[in-house]
């Protein structure tokens, strides 16, 4: 019986490519930005279809873990933004959602008129809570690498995120 050969990798293909038409010296920094953002698509797969019974988005359970962290359960809008590290509206599009499922609610801040919180419901933190179990369990336990392959990745994008004024 014949062995069944494995697909080709469509990276591999696109080097070749790179380095066919003269651009070999930057065919390496092209399969890395490629290979990271293939690996993004395949992880936030892996991450949305586990939060599928939650109705959750990564985004939105990012925003109710940071306030089921955050002492009081409830923080400024535009610091969840700031900690979140995307744009307010985005923050607010998220809070529109997770308002719509009873999971957090807005509230003025106790003493700056001018701001208003979110925070975190009984009913998103039972959920965010279960979420992060199955989250836990079926993606960040395994995420299909060895654990020492996982320390490096992220050392190699620490480094990435550092020299790009990250933090």
């Amino acid at each position: 019986m014949a062995e069944t050969a494995e697909p080709p990798d469509p990276i591999a293909q696109a080097r070749f490519n790179w380095e066919r038409a003269g651009w070999g010296d930057v065919a390496d920094g092209m399969v890395a930005v490629t290979s990271v953002m293939r690996a993004h698509q395949i992880l936030l797969a892996r991450v949305e279809n586990a939060l599928r019974p939650y109705d959750l988005s990564f985004s939105r359970f990012e925003l109710l873990r940071l306030l089921a962290f955050s002492r009081n359960g409830a923080l400024p809008i535009t610091k969840a933004s700031d900690r979140l590290q995307v744009h307010v509206t985005s923050v607010t599009h998220a809070i529109r959602r997770l308002e719509a499922g009873g999971l957090v609610r807005r509230v003025p801040h106790p003493t700056d008129g001018r701001t208003t919180l979110v925070e975190i419901t009984d009913l998103g933190r039972s959920t965010v809570e279960d979420a992060t179990v199955t989250l836990n369990e079926k993606v960040f336990a395994d995420i299909g690498i060895s654990p020492e392959e996982t320390a490096a990745l992220s050392g190699s994008i620490e480094t990435l995120r550092r020299h790009a004024g990250d933090f």
